[in-house]
Protein backbone atom coordinates (compact mmCIF):
# COMPACT_ATOMS: atom_id res chain seq x y z
CA UNK A 1 0.00 0.00 0.00
CA UNK A 2 1.32 3.32 -1.14
CA UNK A 3 2.04 6.54 1.08
CA UNK A 4 -0.21 8.43 -0.77
CA UNK A 5 -3.32 5.65 0.04
CA UNK A 6 -2.29 5.20 3.91
CA UNK A 7 -2.40 9.07 3.78
CA UNK A 8 -5.84 9.36 3.03
CA UNK A 9 -6.92 6.14 5.06
CA UNK A 10 -5.41 8.32 7.75
CA UNK A 11 -7.42 11.86 6.58
CA UNK A 12 -10.88 10.04 6.36
CA UNK A 13 -10.49 8.00 9.83
CA UNK A 14 -9.84 11.63 11.26
CA UNK A 15 -12.54 12.96 9.21
CA UNK A 16 -14.84 11.01 10.74
CA UNK A 17 -14.50 11.89 14.38
CA UNK A 18 -13.90 15.94 13.74
CA UNK A 19 -14.66 16.49 17.37
CA UNK A 20 -12.66 14.28 19.02
CA UNK A 21 -9.55 14.78 16.60
CA UNK A 22 -9.83 18.49 17.93
CA UNK A 23 -10.01 17.86 21.24
CA UNK A 24 -6.49 15.70 20.87
CA UNK A 25 -5.22 18.00 19.26
CA UNK A 26 -6.17 21.31 21.81
CA UNK A 27 -3.66 19.71 24.51
CA UNK A 28 -0.80 19.92 21.48
CA UNK A 29 -2.32 23.14 20.62
CA UNK A 30 -2.08 25.13 24.38
CA UNK A 31 1.27 23.49 24.72
CA UNK A 32 3.03 24.92 21.62
CA UNK A 33 1.37 28.33 22.17
CA UNK A 34 2.20 28.00 25.89
CA UNK A 35 5.79 27.45 24.93
CA UNK A 36 6.11 30.38 22.13
CA UNK A 37 4.41 32.79 24.08
CA UNK A 38 6.61 32.58 27.29
CA UNK A 39 10.07 32.41 24.83
CA UNK A 40 8.69 35.31 23.70
CA UNK A 41 8.19 37.13 27.01
CA UNK A 42 11.26 36.59 28.27
CA UNK A 43 13.31 36.88 25.40
CA UNK A 44 11.77 40.48 25.28
CA UNK A 45 12.56 40.97 29.06
CA UNK A 46 16.25 40.04 28.68
CA UNK A 47 16.18 42.39 25.31
CA UNK A 48 14.96 45.15 27.01
CA UNK A 49 16.95 44.78 30.09
CA UNK A 50 19.97 44.84 27.77
CA UNK A 51 19.13 47.74 25.60
CA UNK A 52 18.17 49.93 29.15
CA UNK A 53 21.40 48.89 30.93
CA UNK A 54 23.45 50.01 27.22
CA UNK A 55 21.71 53.54 27.40
CA UNK A 56 22.64 53.70 30.88
CA UNK A 57 26.41 53.13 29.73
CA UNK A 58 27.45 49.65 29.23
CA UNK A 59 31.01 50.08 30.27
CA UNK A 60 30.20 51.57 33.59
CA UNK A 61 32.54 51.03 36.65
CA UNK A 62 30.97 52.23 39.94
CA UNK A 63 33.24 52.48 42.94
CA UNK A 64 31.83 52.61 46.94
CA UNK A 65 33.97 53.02 50.08
CA UNK A 66 34.19 49.37 51.37
CA UNK A 67 32.35 48.32 54.03
CA UNK A 68 34.53 47.92 57.62
CA UNK A 69 34.77 45.29 60.45
CA UNK A 70 34.78 46.87 63.82
CA UNK A 71 34.56 44.50 67.10
CA UNK A 72 33.30 41.20 64.25
CA UNK A 73 30.79 43.98 62.95
CA UNK A 74 30.22 44.86 59.27
CA UNK A 75 30.10 48.86 59.48
CA UNK A 76 27.42 50.62 56.49
CA UNK A 77 29.49 51.00 53.39
CA UNK A 78 28.08 54.94 53.31
CA UNK A 79 29.49 55.66 56.71
CA UNK A 80 32.62 55.03 55.34
CA UNK A 81 35.15 57.47 54.29
CA UNK A 82 37.90 55.67 52.50
CA UNK A 83 37.61 57.43 49.23
CA UNK A 84 39.47 60.67 48.71
CA UNK A 85 39.82 62.96 46.14
CA UNK A 86 43.36 61.80 45.15
CA UNK A 87 41.87 58.31 44.40
CA UNK A 88 40.13 60.38 41.69
CA UNK A 89 42.76 62.05 40.59
CA UNK A 90 45.35 58.96 40.44
CA UNK A 91 42.50 56.99 38.38
CA UNK A 92 42.01 60.10 36.18
CA UNK A 93 45.85 60.16 35.72
CA UNK A 94 47.35 56.69 35.89
CA UNK A 95 44.34 54.50 34.31
CA UNK A 96 45.26 53.34 30.71
CA UNK A 97 41.65 51.87 30.38
CA UNK A 98 39.84 54.43 31.95
CA UNK A 99 38.58 57.13 29.60
CA UNK A 100 36.19 59.21 31.59
CA UNK A 101 36.09 59.59 35.63
CA UNK A 102 33.80 61.48 37.77
CA UNK A 103 34.05 62.06 41.79
CA UNK A 104 30.22 61.14 43.11
CA UNK A 105 28.55 62.93 46.37
CA UNK A 106 24.89 62.98 46.71
CA UNK A 107 22.16 64.37 48.99
CA UNK A 108 18.36 64.03 49.43
CA UNK A 109 15.87 66.42 50.11
CA UNK A 110 13.08 68.75 49.47
CA UNK A 111 14.24 71.24 46.46
CA UNK A 112 11.97 74.41 46.17
CA UNK A 113 10.88 77.04 44.05
CA UNK A 114 8.45 79.40 44.39
CA UNK A 115 4.73 77.67 45.99
CA UNK A 116 6.52 74.12 44.87
CA UNK A 117 8.32 71.44 45.96
CA UNK A 118 9.33 68.07 45.54
CA UNK A 119 11.63 65.77 47.18
CA UNK A 120 14.53 64.37 44.82
CA UNK A 121 18.13 63.33 44.65
CA UNK A 122 21.48 66.30 44.24
CA UNK A 123 24.52 64.49 42.83
CA UNK A 124 27.67 66.44 42.83
CA UNK A 125 29.47 65.41 39.78
CA UNK A 126 32.44 66.48 37.60
CA UNK A 127 31.18 67.35 34.05
CA UNK A 128 32.74 64.04 32.64
CA UNK A 129 29.15 62.05 33.77
CA UNK A 130 27.05 63.54 31.66
CA UNK A 131 28.91 61.26 28.81
CA UNK A 132 29.36 58.37 31.68
CA UNK A 133 25.93 58.05 32.18
CA UNK A 134 24.79 58.79 28.64
CA UNK A 135 22.99 62.09 29.76
CA UNK A 136 22.89 65.07 27.33
CA UNK A 137 21.94 68.62 28.21
CA UNK A 138 18.23 69.96 26.63
CA UNK A 139 18.82 73.35 27.12
CA UNK A 140 20.92 75.92 28.82
CA UNK A 141 24.78 74.48 29.33
CA UNK A 142 26.60 72.39 31.19
CA UNK A 143 28.29 73.84 34.40
CA UNK A 144 32.55 74.38 33.67
CA UNK A 145 35.71 73.51 35.05
CA UNK A 146 36.04 76.87 36.66
CA UNK A 147 32.42 76.21 38.60
CA UNK A 148 34.00 73.29 39.85
CA UNK A 149 37.20 74.58 41.08
CA UNK A 150 34.35 77.69 42.64
CA UNK A 151 32.22 75.72 44.08
CA UNK A 152 29.65 77.45 42.55
CA UNK A 153 25.77 77.30 43.14
CA UNK A 154 24.90 76.25 40.11
CA UNK A 155 22.68 73.04 38.80
CA UNK A 156 21.22 71.10 35.88
CA UNK A 157 17.85 69.51 36.59
CA UNK A 158 16.13 66.11 35.77
CA UNK A 159 12.51 66.30 33.21
CA UNK A 160 10.11 65.08 36.63
CA UNK A 161 12.01 67.92 39.01
CA UNK A 162 11.33 70.45 36.10
CA UNK A 163 7.66 69.05 36.03
CA UNK A 164 7.45 69.06 39.39
CA UNK A 165 8.95 72.43 40.06
CA UNK A 166 7.44 74.62 36.97
CA UNK A 167 3.68 72.80 36.03
CA UNK A 168 3.54 76.57 33.75
CA UNK A 169 6.04 74.49 31.09
CA UNK A 170 8.60 77.38 31.05
CA UNK A 171 11.94 77.47 31.11
CA UNK A 172 13.48 76.88 34.36
CA UNK A 173 16.83 78.31 33.27
CA UNK A 174 18.42 80.73 34.80
CA UNK A 175 15.94 80.49 37.76
CA UNK A 176 17.16 80.17 41.28
CA UNK A 177 16.04 77.09 43.33
CA UNK A 178 16.77 76.13 46.99
CA UNK A 179 17.91 72.90 48.02
CA UNK A 180 18.53 72.71 51.70
CA UNK A 181 18.33 76.25 51.97
CA UNK A 182 21.11 76.65 49.56
CA UNK A 183 20.16 78.76 46.65
CA UNK A 184 21.70 76.93 43.14
CA UNK A 185 21.00 78.74 39.87
CA UNK A 186 19.85 76.35 37.02
CA UNK A 187 22.49 76.52 34.23
CA UNK A 188 20.58 74.12 31.88
CA UNK A 189 18.10 70.89 31.81
CA UNK A 190 18.85 67.39 30.67
CA UNK A 191 17.47 65.82 28.18
CA UNK A 192 14.45 63.12 29.48
CA UNK A 193 15.64 59.34 30.14
CA UNK A 194 12.61 57.96 31.60
CA UNK A 195 12.51 54.58 33.77
CA UNK A 196 14.87 52.32 33.81
CA UNK A 197 15.02 48.14 34.14
CA UNK A 198 15.52 48.10 38.25
CA UNK A 199 12.06 50.75 38.04
CA UNK A 200 14.18 53.87 38.53
CA UNK A 201 13.17 57.00 37.64
CA UNK A 202 16.52 58.76 36.18
CA UNK A 203 14.96 62.03 35.46
CA UNK A 204 14.45 62.74 39.56
CA UNK A 205 17.58 64.70 39.84
CA UNK A 206 19.58 67.67 39.98
CA UNK A 207 23.26 67.30 38.90
CA UNK A 208 25.31 69.95 40.45
CA UNK A 209 29.46 70.45 40.72
CA UNK A 210 30.94 67.69 43.13
CA UNK A 211 32.65 70.41 44.96
CA UNK A 212 29.42 73.01 45.73
CA UNK A 213 27.84 69.82 47.42
CA UNK A 214 31.00 68.77 49.69
CA UNK A 215 31.34 72.14 51.33
CA UNK A 216 27.94 73.53 50.85
CA UNK A 217 25.44 70.98 51.47
CA UNK A 218 27.30 67.81 52.97
CA UNK A 219 30.18 69.55 54.19
CA UNK A 220 32.70 66.54 53.84
CA UNK A 221 36.20 66.06 52.40
CA UNK A 222 35.65 62.81 51.52
CA UNK A 223 34.09 61.14 48.59
CA UNK A 224 31.39 59.11 48.44
CA UNK A 225 31.71 57.54 45.10
CA UNK A 226 33.73 57.44 41.76
CA UNK A 227 32.26 56.84 38.35
CA UNK A 228 34.31 55.69 35.56
CA UNK A 229 33.93 54.34 31.95
CA UNK A 230 36.06 51.79 30.23
CA UNK A 231 37.73 52.73 26.71
CA UNK A 232 34.96 49.94 25.59
CA UNK A 233 32.88 47.76 27.20
CA UNK A 234 35.51 44.61 26.51
CA UNK A 235 37.82 46.17 28.47
CA UNK A 236 35.96 46.33 31.67
CA UNK A 237 37.90 43.95 33.50
CA UNK A 238 41.22 45.55 32.54
CA UNK A 239 39.94 48.52 33.79
CA UNK A 240 38.70 46.75 37.17
CA UNK A 241 41.97 45.31 37.64
CA UNK A 242 43.76 49.02 37.03
CA UNK A 243 41.71 51.10 39.33
CA UNK A 244 42.03 48.24 42.19
CA UNK A 245 45.80 48.28 41.91
CA UNK A 246 46.05 52.46 42.23
CA UNK A 247 43.23 52.31 45.24
CA UNK A 248 45.27 49.51 46.74
CA UNK A 249 48.48 51.89 46.25
CA UNK A 250 47.12 54.75 47.39
CA UNK A 251 45.42 53.64 50.10
CA UNK A 252 48.57 51.67 51.72
CA UNK A 253 47.51 48.20 51.89
CA UNK A 254 49.63 45.75 52.23
CA UNK A 255 49.39 41.94 49.90
CA UNK A 256 46.24 39.85 51.63
CA UNK A 257 44.84 42.50 53.70
CA UNK A 258 41.18 43.38 52.43
CA UNK A 259 39.92 46.54 49.85
CA UNK A 260 38.32 49.55 51.87
CA UNK A 261 36.51 49.89 48.44
CA UNK A 262 34.08 48.36 46.49
CA UNK A 263 33.84 48.03 42.65
CA UNK A 264 31.04 46.71 40.54
CA UNK A 265 29.96 47.02 36.51
CA UNK A 266 26.71 47.58 35.16
CA UNK A 267 28.63 44.41 32.99
CA UNK A 268 28.68 42.25 35.76
CA UNK A 269 25.02 44.33 36.60
CA UNK A 270 23.68 43.36 33.06
CA UNK A 271 25.19 39.18 33.30
CA UNK A 272 23.19 39.09 36.17
CA UNK A 273 19.87 40.55 35.07
CA UNK A 274 20.10 38.51 31.70
CA UNK A 275 20.97 35.12 33.53
CA UNK A 276 17.73 35.68 36.41
CA UNK A 277 16.10 36.34 33.06
CA UNK A 278 17.41 33.27 31.03
CA UNK A 279 16.49 30.99 34.37
CA UNK A 280 12.56 32.64 34.44
CA UNK A 281 12.35 31.88 30.76
CA UNK A 282 13.59 28.15 31.34
CA UNK A 283 11.32 27.63 34.15
CA UNK A 284 7.79 29.58 32.43
CA UNK A 285 8.98 27.06 28.97
CA UNK A 286 9.12 24.20 31.00
CA UNK A 287 5.73 24.50 32.69
CA UNK A 288 4.46 25.56 29.36
CA UNK A 289 5.84 22.31 27.63
CA UNK A 290 4.20 20.25 30.19
CA UNK A 291 1.23 20.83 28.23
CA UNK A 292 2.81 19.03 25.61
CA UNK A 293 3.45 16.46 27.52
CA UNK A 294 -0.12 15.78 28.36
CA UNK A 295 -1.25 16.74 24.77
CA UNK A 296 1.23 13.68 23.91
CA UNK A 297 -0.49 11.67 26.49
CA UNK A 298 -4.00 12.42 24.95
CA UNK A 299 -2.44 11.70 21.58
CA UNK A 300 -1.43 8.04 22.99
CA UNK A 301 -4.81 7.68 24.67
CA UNK A 302 -7.26 8.20 21.74
CA UNK A 303 -5.02 5.97 19.18
CA UNK A 304 -5.85 3.17 21.79
CA UNK A 305 -9.18 4.21 21.58
CA UNK A 306 -9.06 4.14 17.90
CA UNK A 307 -7.52 0.83 17.26
CA UNK A 308 -9.59 -0.79 19.99
CA UNK A 309 -12.59 0.73 18.11
CA UNK A 310 -11.29 -0.18 14.44
CA UNK A 311 -9.97 -3.84 15.19
CA UNK A 312 -12.44 -5.44 12.74
CA UNK A 313 -11.41 -3.12 9.97
CA UNK A 314 -7.83 -3.51 10.70
CA UNK A 315 -8.54 -7.57 10.85
CA UNK A 316 -10.41 -6.92 7.50
CA UNK A 317 -7.42 -4.90 5.64
CA UNK A 318 -4.69 -7.76 6.68
CA UNK A 319 -6.89 -10.67 5.89
CA UNK A 320 -6.68 -8.96 1.80
CA UNK A 321 -2.92 -8.46 2.05
CA UNK A 322 -1.89 -5.37 4.30
CA UNK A 323 0.98 -5.86 5.87
CA UNK A 324 1.97 -5.14 9.72
CA UNK A 325 4.09 -2.11 8.61
CA UNK A 326 1.33 -0.85 6.41
CA UNK A 327 -0.94 -0.73 9.55
CA UNK A 328 1.45 0.39 11.52
CA UNK A 329 2.31 3.48 9.06
CA UNK A 330 -1.43 4.17 8.40
CA UNK A 331 -1.99 4.69 12.83
CA UNK A 332 1.06 6.65 13.46
CA UNK A 333 0.30 9.15 10.22
CA UNK A 334 -3.18 9.39 12.43
CA UNK A 335 -1.11 10.75 15.21
CA UNK A 336 1.42 12.90 13.20
CA UNK A 337 -1.26 14.27 11.83
CA UNK A 338 -2.96 14.96 14.83
CA UNK A 339 0.57 16.38 16.26
CA UNK A 340 1.50 18.84 13.41
CA UNK A 341 -1.93 20.34 12.61
CA UNK A 342 -2.28 20.66 16.30
CA UNK A 343 1.15 22.14 16.57
CA UNK A 344 0.49 24.97 13.16
CA UNK A 345 -2.67 26.22 14.96
CA UNK A 346 -0.69 25.79 18.51
CA UNK A 347 2.35 28.26 16.66
CA UNK A 348 -0.92 30.83 15.59
CA UNK A 349 -2.10 31.31 18.12
CA UNK A 350 1.14 31.78 20.33
CA UNK A 351 2.29 34.39 18.06
CA UNK A 352 -0.69 36.23 18.49
CA UNK A 353 -0.79 35.63 22.30
CA UNK A 354 2.64 37.17 22.32
CA UNK A 355 1.56 40.08 20.02
CA UNK A 356 -1.77 40.71 22.36
CA UNK A 357 0.83 40.68 25.50
CA UNK A 358 2.48 43.25 23.87
CA UNK A 359 -0.23 45.33 22.78
CA UNK A 360 -1.97 44.54 25.81
CA UNK A 361 0.07 45.61 29.02
CA UNK A 362 2.88 47.07 26.44
CA UNK A 363 5.31 43.92 28.08
CA UNK A 364 8.03 43.58 25.51
CA UNK A 365 7.92 40.52 23.27
CA UNK A 366 11.25 38.77 21.26
CA UNK A 367 9.66 36.11 18.99
CA UNK A 368 12.53 34.18 18.27
CA UNK A 369 12.52 31.83 15.01
CA UNK A 370 13.97 28.97 16.99
CA UNK A 371 11.69 28.76 19.36
CA UNK A 372 8.53 28.39 16.98
CA UNK A 373 10.84 25.73 15.28
CA UNK A 374 11.73 24.28 18.11
CA UNK A 375 8.07 23.79 19.36
CA UNK A 376 6.93 22.81 15.91
CA UNK A 377 9.68 20.04 15.72
CA UNK A 378 8.71 19.02 19.78
CA UNK A 379 5.43 18.85 18.95
CA UNK A 380 6.22 16.47 15.95
CA UNK A 381 8.32 14.60 18.10
CA UNK A 382 5.35 14.04 20.56
CA UNK A 383 3.09 12.55 17.75
CA UNK A 384 5.78 9.51 16.32
CA UNK A 385 6.85 8.92 20.39
CA UNK A 386 3.20 8.68 21.55
CA UNK A 387 1.52 6.95 18.38
CA UNK A 388 4.00 4.56 17.71
CA UNK A 389 2.63 2.07 20.83
CA UNK A 390 -0.76 2.42 19.37
CA UNK A 391 0.57 1.53 16.58
CA UNK A 392 2.17 -1.01 16.94
CA UNK A 393 0.24 -3.08 19.18
CA UNK A 394 -2.49 -2.45 15.66
CA UNK A 395 0.25 -3.61 13.55
CA UNK A 396 0.73 -6.69 15.61
CA UNK A 397 -2.87 -7.90 15.72
CA UNK A 398 -4.07 -11.40 14.67
CA UNK A 399 -5.72 -11.18 11.37
CA UNK A 400 -8.44 -14.02 12.53
CA UNK A 401 -8.97 -12.46 16.31
CA UNK A 402 -9.34 -9.15 14.30
CA UNK A 403 -11.70 -10.47 12.69
CA UNK A 404 -13.72 -12.06 15.63
CA UNK A 405 -13.62 -8.87 18.00
CA UNK A 406 -17.02 -7.87 18.97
Amino acid sequence: MNGTNLFKIALRALANNKMRGFLTMLGIIIGVASVITMLAIGQGSKRSIQSQISEMGSNIIMIQPGAERRGGVRLDASAMETLKLEDFQGIRDQARYVNLVSPTVNSSGQVIYGGYNTPTTVYGVSHDYLDIRKYSVADGDMFTEQDIQSSAKVCLLGQTVIDDLFPDGGSPVRKVIRFNKIPLVIVGTLVPKGYNSMGTDQDNLILAPYTTIQKRVLAITHLQGITCSALAEEYTDEAIDEITEILRENHKLQPGMENDFQIRSTQELSEMLTSTTDMMTILLAAVAGISLLVGGIGIMNIMFVSVTERTKEIGLRMSIGAKGRDILAQFLIEAILISVTGGLIGVLFGVGAAVLVNVAVHFPIYIQPWSIILSFAVCTFTGVFFGWYPAQKASRLDPIEALRYE
